[in-house]
């Protein structure tokens, strides 16, 4: 395959590539209600974008989606885009604590969504001046409008999109997307993945994350279709590939372990081309697991961070004899090893993981004090220059070039493939009352890669109204598997909580 175009486009373009001269007959995206070919995609892009622009006037005003997958959850990214707005997609998990904090953090003056979570917002916590629609009326009122927006002519390097991520601090913050970002990160899987027309995706990742995002984008950059699906069970899975002849499945760690627990009739395994991975490592049994259940489909893992979108893949062919390895940079990715000194470690070698390139993101939206730690000059063997994301991430580079992750420097949890910040269940916690100190932690666990622990001191008779509570506040991947009540919590020599007496105490006991 010849080497991908690292031109960036206007995001939006990406509805107008199976226009009536190209394949526009072809499926683009299968719904429950029906399947629209990709001129219909064009259209309805059109016709959304074209509501949104009379809707929300203001260029560069942000809309937020809050739903299911589904047509409205789809369309969004290219029709704001076209629109010239900024699309913040919202998790559909969370709760109404944390979508008050996008929407009012956001400044969003639109926002879309599923009747019955939009019923459970309360008063305050839709900001003034920002808008409230059913994702069905926003669709009605869309083709009842009938004005069609052509493509736009924005310039690639402008924002197009907020997307809300945990750090390891503080509650969720933005991390801002240009068109060029969006754009050049679906030529980049596309080209590698090798993805054509004839590709069926099934759609099983959040489209709030960047990863789930994608698998919209790279699809219908090669003229594919995208089959989005929000399961209950593992076997729905195995289900709806059967059923649509899916090509292209993309999962996280814990889920790839239930898929691999559940029955595969042939009719599902038979069509699958490619297996992405991403959101934390394969183990070296599950790639087993998966290369022998999928023996015809190439396994794909990766690795990324929302502030640069993705940095490496494994190459299918090395999987085998490199079960471990993070691979190497994707297109239009520079990665570089940097050690304590500010040089390219040597092979073998720690160092921090640093992304350069057009990949990076601008940084975390109004809030220039966490943008300056993450968002750093690259380094002086950087051949982009410019702004890089230093990840934090610890890994090593071999002498054959490829990467290696050690660890993280910071207190992330990553659990079933989301990435969540202690302090946010911390403050949950205190914030009830019912808490003195609180401390929330990951222990390794064989399923979810990490396990929510909370430890707590405080009266243990609160112990039923306090889980009650963090139901109540925080979404379902929050929820911590374990509360531990303490009448003392560790100090460490300075005086402050010893998390990592906490962390050894856990890990030894609940550890996988």
């Amino acid at each position: 395959m010849p080497s991908p175009d690292p031109l960036p486009r206007p995001l939006d373009h990406l509805a107008e590539l199976a226009g009536p001269a190209g394949h526009g007959e072809r499926p683009a995206l299968v719904l429950r209600e029906g399947t629209l070919n990709h001129n219909t995609l064009r259209e309805r892009v059109a016709l959304l974008a074209g509501w949104l622009a009379a809707r929300v006037p203001e260029r560069g005003a942000r809309v937020a989606s809050w739903a299911a997958k589904g047509e409205l959850t789809c369309l969004m990214p290219l029709a704001a885009a076209r629109a010239g707005l900024v699309h913040v997609p919202v998790n559909p998990l969370l709760k109404r604590a944390q979508v008050a904090h996008i929407l009012a953090d956001s400044g969003a003056r639109l926002l879309l969504g599923t009747p019955s979570r939009l019923a459970a917002l309360e008063p305050g916590d839709v900001p003034e001046g920002c808008a409230v629609l059913g994702e069905g009326e926003a669709l009605a009122a869309a083709r009842e409008a009938g004005v069609a927006l052509g493509p736009s002519a924005a310039d690639p390097g402008a924002l197009a999109a907020i997307l809300y991520t945990s750090g390891s601090t503080g509650r969720p913050k933005g991390v801002m997307l240009s068109h060029a970002n969006m754009w050049l990160g679906a030529v980049s899987v596309a080209h590698y993945l090798g993805l054509a027309e004839d590709d069926v995706t099934l759609a099983v990742l959040p489209l709030s994350f960047d990863y789930g995002q994608n698998q919209l984008l790279s699809t219908w950059l090669a003229g594919g279709s995208v089959v989005p699906l929000d399961f209950l069970f593992p076997k729905d899975v195995a289900k709806a590939c059967a059923a649509h002849g899916v090509t292209t499945l993309a999962a996280v760690p814990p889920l790839w372990v239930q898929l691999t627990e559940v029955e595969w009739p042939a009719e599902a395994r038979g069509p699958l081309r490619r297996l992405t991975n991403s959101g934390g490592a394969l183990t070296v049994e599950l790639v087993r697991s998966l290369r022998g259940l999928f023996p015809a489909a190439r396994l794909f893992p990766m690795y990324g961070l929302t502030e640069a979108f993705r940095s490496t893949y494994l190459d299918p062919a090395l999987v085998d004899s490199h079960p471990t390895s993070m691979g190497k940079a994707i297109p239009f990715a520079e990665v570089l090893v940097i050690d304590e000194a500010g040089a390219v470690a040597a092979d073998g070698a720690e160092g921090e993981l640093v992304h350069c390139g057009p990949l990076v993101a601008q940084g975390y939206w109004q809030d220039p004090e966490r943008t300056a730690e993450r968002f750093r000059p690259a380094p002086a063997a950087s051949r982009y220059g410019g702004t890089a994301v230093w990840s934090g991430d610890r890994v090593r580079r071999e002498t054959d070039g490829l990467l290696y992750f050690a660890g993280r420097r910071d207190a992330m949890i990553k659990s079933a493939g989301n990435r969540i910040s202690p302090q946010e269940i911390e403050e949950a916690a205190l914030a009830s009352g019912l808490a003195v100190e609180a401390v929330a932690l990951g222990v390794p666990h064989p399923r979810l890669g990490q396990a929510v622990h909370l430890v707590v001191r405080g009266d243990a008779g609160h112990a039923e109204a306090l889980a009650k509570r963090l139901k109540a506040d925080l979404p379902n991947f929050m929820q911590p598997q374990h509360i531990h009540w303490r009448a003392a919590l560790p100090l460490n020599p300075n005086g402050k909580i010893d998390r990592t007496a906490l962390q050894a105490q856990l890990t030894e006991e609940y550890g996988a």
